[in-house]
């Protein structure tokens, strides 16, 4: 479809943003007829190139299943784009305000306008879905986009440079790959909005690039997400649950749960729990190909340094190894690790772990809970388990978190209809379905004076006149 493209380099990022801006001074947002062209072409792109993605991302990895691929990558997408294609011509509709009885006849109105050319950085440990989800927003809105996936998965990144070639034009959305060096001029371009999903620490870099140009930015991050099981709730049940988010992706998702707090004293119970729900749902590690590998070996050293410094503070370490298998470190793969006894010193205890490692951790009173997760930096997700509604109802009202799941995990990131976003240190904003669309979408107010009316009446000179208006509008 396209013949030339400029190399995707550092200094070639101002030419992809001029072609993008001169389209958008020239021709304005993408046409609502466009909009429904693109995303059904977008989710066709994907559903033919499914199987590629998958390979492509278990290349990256090393290992990665396919089953969680397209569970997790694909499938969202599609979801995604096909709610957005139903929805989008609603969201977009004016919506009337009120006006107050002094300015009558006059209306008014609110109208979503599209911002501009909006700027994507896309991570590495879900590369297609924290791509294209927010892009499937963008394109709705009816913005021009540039994305900046992750360096970390070369393949992946190539492949969604070439699928975004098949179904849109470089002034409407282009994919530039590159190193740090890139990411780092990326996010000091002048977007009209920038969203960066990624790690805290480099969110706070791209908060400060995008601030010298007063970009407005979404950030969705992570940070510890925790688990609370409740008294009234089965240790085996939540086990369960708990444990097939926390190895999915091996543990390398941003809503991940991080660490379990459970009763005081339950501690040994809930391990022997998550054992056996890790045996049933992965009885063996080394060859099997549900169970994914880590990243690259920096992320692979960093995680089993987790371990090691936990055990080394006094942590005691279970490790979950089902068939007793010999896991060579050049596969990456990291047997699940239950960690008792961690003190709040060790570095599995501050940092977000992004790995197969659970530190369980006990509690007095459910209160006392919510204060120990309310004192540390606000997580991307809070998972209770409990059926008692005066528990949920409590816990939702404390704990203060991006999202929340009662009874599972991760499944509340799913839906189109419910917004995906932190608070604090785990992010701002937020997008997915029609928190999306708003996201890259200006708010604007309408006034629409009527050709009769009495403005005049606050005009000067002001007199007695509109002494008496001021004392009946002030009474």
């Amino acid at each position: 479809m396209h013949d030339s493209r400029p190399s995707p380099t550092g200094e070639r990022l101002s030419a992809w943003l001029d072609l993008q801006r001169r389209a958008w001074l020239d021709h304005g947002p993408l046409s609502v007829e466009r909009r429904a062209d693109a995303l059904d072409a977008l989710a066709a792109a994907l559903l033919r190139h499914a199987d590629a993605f998958a390979d492509a991302v278990k290349s990256d990895f090393g290992h990665r299943s396919v089953h969680e691929t397209k569970l997790a990558d694909i499938y969202p997408v599609i979801a995604g784009l096909r709610h957005a294609r139903r929805h989008f011509r609603r969201w977009m509709k004016p919506r009337r305000r009120p006006i107050p009885w002094m300015f009558r006849p006059a209306s008014g109105r609110v109208v979503y306008q599209p911002l501009g050319v909006v700027g994507i950085v896309s991570p590495w440990n879900y590369p297609v879905q924290l791509a294209l989800a927010p892009l499937t927003g963008a394109i709705a809105a009816g913005n021009r986009v540039m994305i900046k996936p992750s360096e970390t998965t070369p393949a992946t990144s190539a492949l969604l440079e070439k699928v975004v070639a098949e179904v849109f034009e470089p002034d409407e959305v282009v994919v530039v790959q590159g190193g740090p060096d890139v990411g780092q001029a990326f996010a000091g371009l002048k977007f009209d909005h920038l969203l960066f999903t990624g790690s805290t620490s480099i969110g706070r870099q791209v908060m400060r690039a995008a601030a010298d140009n007063l970009v407005p930015v979404t950030l969705e991050l992570g940070g510890k997400s925790p688990a609370v099981v409740a008294p009234d709730y089965s240790l085996e049940d939540a086990a369960q649950r708990i444990a097939a988010g926390k190895l999915f992706n091996a543990g390398q998702t941003c809503i991940a749960p991080d660490y379990a707090l459970v009763p005081q004293g339950r501690e040994a119970a809930f391990v022997d729990a998550f054992r056996a729900a890790t045996a049933r749902l992965y009885p063996t590690l080394a060859e099997n190909p549900d169970y994914s590998a880590i990243i690259n070996d920096r992320h692979y050293k960093r995680v089993r340094h987790l371990v090691v410094d936990a055990r080394e503070r006094g942590a005691v370490v279970h490790e979950i190894n089902p068939a007793q298998e010999q896991l060579e470190p050049e596969s990456r793969k990291i047997a699940p690790v239950a960690l008792t006894d961690v003190p709040d010193d060790a570095l599995v205890a501050k940092e977000e772990i992004f790995g197969p490692v659970l530190p369980v951790m006990a509690y007095s009173d459910l209160d006392a809970a919510y204060r120990q997760i309310n004192t540390r930096p606000k997580p991307l997700a809070f998972y209770l388990f409990s059926h008692d509604r005066g528990t949920v109802d409590r816990a939702i009202d404390r704990v203060v978190a991006g999202g929340v799941a009662i009874n599972d995990t991760m499944l509340h990131a799913v839906p189109d209809e419910l917004p995906l976003g932190g608070v604090g240190e785990s992010g701002m904003g937020a997008y997915h379905g029609e928190a999306g669309f708003r996201t890259f979408s200006h708010a604007k107010s309408v006034f629409h004076q009527a050709r009769f009316n009495a403005a005049g009446i606050t005009k000067p000179p002001y007199g007695s006149r509109m002494d008496r208006l001021l004392s009946f509008m002030l009474r």
